[in-house]
């Protein structure tokens, strides 16, 4: 028994499989990182693409680092809700294809709306954001009441 190499082929609208399989492999990823996001209006409230989040604590602070390449900093928006920070911003579409004509296109355009939990009580008075390379990095100071706290275990 032969094997053949598997090679990518276009359906009759001239798509390829390889390309449906991307966005399917897409929609499922955005599926599992937030399952119930476009029904509760959570994680992506509007827009098409989602940056990339990383959420960590110290014992002092939350840290959010968001993805963002290509978003202005003038055109982010971060606020403290409660116990949640909301990120939101824009990523304007800029042709550049002056002479040429376009052939692939993979670049998302658009906005974008990104509600984190935090794991902690923070004082929304002391945050502090940068942007610095496409990422922007959020700190948010904890309150004392969430401040971790060591017990010392006693042995008798």
């Amino acid at each position: 028994m032969n094997l053949t190499p598997w090679r990518a082929k276009s359906n009759a609208d001239g798509t390829s499989l390889v390309e449906l399989r991307t966005q399917m492999d897409r929609l499922f990823d955005n599926f599992m990182r937030d399952p119930f996001g476009m029904f509760d209006g959570g994680s992506q409230a509007s827009g098409d693409w989602l940056p990339a989040i990383d959420v960590s604590q110290t014992d002092q602070d939350v840290i959010v680092r968001a993805e963002v390449p290509g978003v202005d900093p003038k055109d982010l928006d971060i606020s403290v809700v409660g116990n949640r920070l909301e990120l939101a911003g824009e990523k304007k579409f800029c042709r550049e294809h002056k002479d040429g004509h376009c052939h692939t296109m993979e670049s998302r355009y658009g906005s974008f709306r990104r509600s984190v939990e935090l794991p902690s009580a923070v004082d929304s008075n002391q945050v502090t954001a940068e942007h610095s390379n496409g990422v922007v990095t959020v700190k948010l100071h904890k309150t004392k009441a969430s401040a971790a706290k060591r017990i010392p275990v006693k042995s008798g």
